[in-house]
């Protein structure tokens, strides 16, 4: 019992006697058995993630915050992988994890496919959603992409662009729903006319190919890509059209990726604080482990960085 206390930090211990197991402990090079302890205690100390087989930033991103915030509480992390988020994968997914009796699953749902899917889990284990859309059938966290996309598309206009441009992502991810649909409703409550939009697929190459579309635009002076990714892409497309950021036009990505401080010019873009999304996503479990009613929808403000590439003309 005073092993246990030492090593599981339960229970009162003095000090000499807590130095004398420790010393043990590492002698004898001893590691808990997590089986035995879950059969004692009926807990695994195990979380379970669903997430996109992705290497993309922001699932990536994601994965990485919910790791952290669960390893600072104690808890390990298992995950499993979908290539095709369908409802059958998702389900499949979860339930593989049911398996490895985890205390709850967190799923990574951007994509539309996977938050549909959501709608027939099982409801008998603690659950959360990251970025599974505002009609989430379940507990859900996400970075505020509304309220992100406007600020990208409000910091432009108050340049004094008559209008602003728009590389989307691909129309299956919530995401970049979300994100198109907030650009719209910027400009139409600017009153400033929406143009067509450009559509990637988050890829440096596809933001490429929407650069050398939008290099032909006569009156373009401002634009607003989706991504981080995407926005390097187009950068080199007007670089090699003879198109000045900012001199000739003003661009505004989204993510502020590590390396998006270093291109050139430096990229102004939104910032998604993945860490905090991880920590309210823990938190989220932890009260539904815990046998409490956690919120339906939580929502983490993104924030604007300005840099080079809306400076001035």
């Amino acid at each position: 019992m005073t092993v246990s206390r030492v090593v599981n930090k339960t229970g009162p211990v003095s000090a000499a006697t807590r130095a004398r197991v420790l010393a043990a402990v590492e002698k004898l090079s001893y590691r808990p058995n997590s089986a035995a302890r879950a059969l004692v205690t009926g807990k695994t100390g195990i979380l379970g993630v669903v997430t996109l087989d992705s290497t993309l930033y922001g699932p990536a991103s994601t994965l990485y915050g919910i790791e952290h915030a669960a390893r600072e509480a104690g808890y390990s992390v298992t995950i499993t992988s979908v290539g095709t988020p369908n409802t059958v994968a998702i389900a499949e997914a979860i339930e593989t994890l049911r398996r490895q009796a985890v205390e709850g699953i967190v799923v990574i749902a951007p994509h539309a496919a996977a938050s549909k899917s959501l709608e027939v889990v099982p409801h008998d284990i603690p659950l959360v959603a990251v970025g599974g859309g505002q009609q989430a059938p379940v507990p859900m966290i996400a970075v505020d992409q509304s309220d992100g996309a406007r600020r990208a598309t409000e910091h432009l206009l108050a340049l004094g662009h008559k209008t602003v441009w728009h590389v989307a992502g691909p129309v299956d991810w919530l995401e970049a729903q979300d994100r198109e649909a907030a650009w719209r409703q910027t400009l139409k409550r600017h009153r400033v006319r929406a143009p067509r939009i450009i559509r990637g697929d988050w890829s440096s190459r596809s933001g490429y190919a929407a650069g050398q579309v939008l290099a032909r635009e006569k009156d373009l002076t401002a634009v607003f890509v989706a991504n981080d990714q995407m926005a390097l892409g187009l950068l080199r497309a007007f670089t090699e059209a003879g198109i000045g950021v900012p001199k000739d036009v003003h661009v505004v990505g989204f993510d502020d990726v590590p390396e998006a401080a270093y291109f050139s010019p430096p990229l102004t873009t939104v910032r998604q604080d993945f860490i905090e999304v991880g920590r309210r996503t823990f938190r989220q479990l932890a009260e539904q482990i815990a046998g409490r009613e956690p919120a339906a929808r939580d929502l983490v403000a993104a924030e604007l960085i300005v840099r080079e590439s809306t400076g001035p003309r």
